[in-house]
């Protein structure tokens, strides 16, 4: 993946920025295996090693430590003072590492929400698949994501991010007594609302996605997902996912882009088994919505779900577009009073790493998180 500076900002919003989201998903990679699909795998051997070596993973940029150590995922605290109210970010785990929680300064949920007050701070920082880890399953990662929480202290305020959305809402559905608050943030539930993400993995025969899995002995590649699809960002595409002008040459601009640049090159490689589970039950069956995913041995009830809610949106994510997003709120039974919507004129990585969004919208559920909930529907839009 590489960096282009030069490259002039795309003229169709839609299709443009559905290319500049398309490094995010390791689903929407498997198009192009499907264009070869009789072949691609059978003709192309391994990869020619990397001629140079890969620099020193990206440094955390809020300091934190490792309070618990799982098969799939180290936990991470960055709490600041004992006692107060837990809150958990539970990241994607998709293409990209967990730091997009906490990105760089001024670009840092993690950050934001402390600058918001919120004290206490846990991130999943979801492991890179090996080889022994081919058969985990989403129960697995919900399961290892419920030991997690037990460590931490029940109930925690629970936010998820991306994919992490729906790992929450299974989480919160499975355990509904040990989650106080949820925030869903670019969360797709409902695929039946189309988006580019849902309408792909449909229009593609599961063998695509099967022999994918072969092709990597029951793992899924990230740099080989990034090979597949190697299409260049822009820097008007970088700017817009961070909201903030990178063109002026300064040294601030320059060590961002080149960090971004570093975190798209740093994949994470995907459990088979994980990997089929979510192309088939969430983005092709569509399971949660319809109240037929099996987690952890129960049939999840949506509308059992009646925790405080708060839905965040991008008004020009493609990866998730807004309507998909606002859509799961009905699915859930949280009465109207305990329930908040917010919609930023951003994409979807400006959700999470976009300055303009951390400072409104996560400043709102910051205070939103702190706040009594039975008074709180009367002031926090104010």
């Amino acid at each position: 993946m590489s960096l282009s500076e030069n490259s002039k900002p795309p003229e169709k919003d839609v299709g443009a920025e559905w290319a500049q989201q398309v490094w995010l998903w390791p689903l929407q990679a498997t198009r192009l295996a499907l264009d070869a699909y009789s072949h691609w795998f059978a003709d192309r051997g391994p990869a020619a090693p990397s001629p140079m070596p890969d620099p020193a993973p990206l440094a955390w940029t809020t300091p934190n430590t490792i309070a618990l150590q799982l098969p799939s995922m180290r936990l991470r605290d960055f709490s600041r003072g004992p006692g107060e109210q837990p809150l958990v970010i539970c990241v994607p785990y998709a293409l990209h590492g967990a730091l997009i929680a906490d990105f760089a300064p001024d670009h840092s949920l993690v950050e934001a929400l402390q600058r918001g007050g919120v004290n206490r701070i846990y991130v999943t920082d979801w492991r890179s698949a090996a080889p022994d880890m081919r058969y985990l399953s989403i129960d697995n990662y919900l399961a290892d994501l419920n030991v997690a929480i037990d460590g931490i202290g029940v109930p925690v305020d629970l936010v998820g991010l991306c994919q992490g959305g729906w790992l929450s809402i299974l989480y919160a559905a499975r355990f509904p007594d040990k989650v106080r608050r949820l925030v869903l943030a670019g969360s797709p539930v409902d695929v039946s609302l189309p988006s580019q993400i849902s309408n792909m993995v449909r229009a593609l025969p599961r063998p695509a996605f099967e022999q994918l899995v072969l092709q990597g002995d029951g793992i899924v590649s990230g740099k080989h997902m990034l090979r597949i699809w190697s299409i260049p960002f822009s820097l008007h595409d970088v700017e817009a996912a961070l909201q903030t002008d990178l063109g002026d040459g300064s040294e601030r601009a320059k060590s961002l882009l080149a960090r971004f640049e570093q975190w798209d090159s740093e994949t994470l490689d995907l459990p088979g088994t994980y990997y089929l589970e979510v192309t088939d039950w969430i983005f092709r069956e569509n399971r949660i919505a319809e109240g037929r995913f099996v987690a952890l041995g129960r049939t999840i009830d949506l509308g059992a779900v009646t925790v405080p809610l708060f839905v965040l949106a991008g008004e020009r994510d493609v990866i998730v577009p807004c309507d998909q997003a606002l859509a799961t709120a009905p699915l859930l039974g949280t009465p109207p009073a305990r329930l908040q919507r917010a919609a930023e004129p951003c994409d979807h990585l400006g959700l999470f790493m976009g300055r303009n969004t951390l400072r409104q919208s996560w400043s709102r559920i910051a205070r939103w998180l702190q706040s009594d909930i039975d008074s709180l529907d009367a002031r926090i839009s104010a």
